[in-house]
């Protein structure tokens, strides 16, 4: 009987110790999930990334660059690119959105060598892009355009955006070789630097300023 009492209260210290053990084990894994879960970030307090900001430059505002190269109505052909920068800062918003010294690319629009389009030259580019902040912007100007007239007159005009804004200069000295034009400015912007050949071709030479309307509003995206 005394060997039975025994072996029963062995029995039953046995069982308390393993449940004992049982219950700290998953006492202790509760624990560690309830850590696990309070040093995860919670998805409803991560803040959401502010979106971008961006500056609108409104239509039929003037960019004024400054050639890289020349260009001419002999030399240069249609279709061909050329560079230019930034003369002046453009501003909106009453901040500078494009500063000065910008990368800009343009385009020969068009150019007729004086002699092929009823003996006057033409010589048409605008402005396709410009980089701000090392981004590139598609960008949409007027097509600003040097006409020289027809054989023996000795007179030049400016177009801008398809119309004519002011019949400018006469020959020079010496029998009508050549002729300058100054400055023009116009409904398309102004030109300085512009000048005529003694075959009467158009040359806008290398740091002649220029300057282009926009016909379509540039969206610019802050840092």
């Amino acid at each position: 009987m005394h060997r039975r009492f025994l072996t029963t209260g062995i029995l039953a210290c046995s069982l308390g110790l393993l449940l004992t053990g049982c219950q700290k084990s998953a006492d202790q894994a509760a624990n560690s999930e309830s850590a696990s879960d309070s040093s995860a970030p919670s998805s409803a307090s991560k803040a959401a990334p502010a979106a971008p900001k961006s500056i609108v430059i409104p239509e039929n505002t003037n960019i004024t660059v400054v050639l890289d190269e020349t260009l001419g109505s002999k030399d240069s052909s249609t279709g061909q690119n050329f560079s230019a920068s930034i003369q002046t800062p453009v501003e909106a918003d009453g901040r500078v959105v494009i500063p000065k010294g910008a990368r800009a690319t343009g385009i020969v629009r068009d150019a007729k060598p004086a002699g092929r389009f009823k003996g006057a030259a033409e010589l048409a580019i605008a402005l396709t892009s410009i980089t701000i902040d090392g981004k590139e912007y598609e960008v949409h100007t007027n097509t600003h355009t040097l006409v020289t007239k027809g054989k023996g007159k000795r007179t030049a005009v400016m177009i801008g955006g398809g119309s004519a804004v002011g019949a400018l200069i006469g020959g020079l000295a010496g029998g009508g070789k050549g002729a300058a034009i100054g400055a023009a400015v116009g409904a398309g912007g102004g030109t300085a630097g512009a000048g005529l050949t003694g075959d009467r071709d158009i040359v806008l030479r290398a740091e002649t300023p220029v300057t282009f309307k926009l016909t379509q509003p540039l969206e610019v995206r802050e840092k």
